[in-house]
């Protein structure tokens, strides 16, 4: 109901940018709505859940958004060596540790409930 929209709207947007106007500033409010949608669609379920790893996801919708910051508000380079771009991308490596260990733990706990339910 969802997915079939939002690819069309990814599609007609990345077409828009490669073939009509590469246009930086809407690019830019376009991957800030969906990051910001993204984070928040998260943001609920995991406080409506009572997930056992939900602290990881905490921490990736809270870290994420702060790393997000970086991006909005680029700076320029501090003693000519990391700008916020730098910093963003370096905050994305122990995210990502932090998100696969938490899919980790979800595909345990589901298949542990679901054998549960099984017997």
């Amino acid at each position: 109901m969802v997915s079939a929209p939002l690819i069309a709207f990814v599609i007609t947007h990345v077409m828009y940018l490669n073939f009509y106007k590469l246009d930086y500033g809407w690019n830019m409010i376009v991957c800030v709505v969906m990051a910001v949608a993204q984070l928040t669609i998260w943001a609920v379920w995991v406080g409506v859940s009572r997930h056992p790893s939900r602290w990881k996801l905490w921490l990736v919708v809270i870290s994420g958004g702060l790393a997000m910051l970086l991006e909005i508000y680029d700076f320029p380079p501090y003693e000519g060596f990391l700008d916020a771009h730098a910093i963003w991308h370096a905050t994305t490596i122990p995210l990502t540790y932090v998100w696969w260990s938490f899919i980790r733990d979800d595909a345990e706990f589901r298949t542990a409930r679901f054998l549960k339910k099984a017997k």
